[in-house]
């Protein structure tokens, strides 16, 4: 089983990213993605299950959208206005824990390998 993440970068504040997320092996019922500051804990950013419902960071509602291809076994974050506070690395995970959880990084036990996103103020 395997996510490859895609899509990070340099942009300036007030710019837009596209991660991806491809998923192989499996797929999920819940892809979710999450950032990561240096010596920071890991941070949900948003989240969407098999049926499409999404969830998100109430400070990124409005900017980002996350979305996925279940034909493609693929997960999607469009980033819009993004703010210096933005950058971080970006993990894309999968798992199928309840809906309750589906907040919690330790309910995903499938994870990719990060992408940096960098956005200059």
């Amino acid at each position: 089983v395997q996510l490859q993440a895609s899509g990070g970068g340099v942009v300036q504040a007030g710019g837009f990213l596209r991660l991806g997320c491809a998923a192989s092996g499996r797929t999920f019922i819940n892809m979710a993605w999450f950032r990561q500051a240096s010596g920071e804990e890991r941070e949900f950013v948003a989240a969407v299950r098999r049926s499409g419902h999404t969830y998100y960071k109430e400070s990124v509602k409005g900017r980002f959208t996350i979305s996925r291809d279940n034909a493609k076994n693929t997960m999607y974050l469009q980033m819009n206005n993004l703010e210096s506070e933005d950058t971080d690395v970006y993990y894309c995970a999968g798992g199928d824990g309840i809906l309750s959880a589906i907040r919690a990084a330790s309910m995903y036990r499938y994870w990719g390998q990060g992408t940096q996103v960098t956005v200059s103020s």
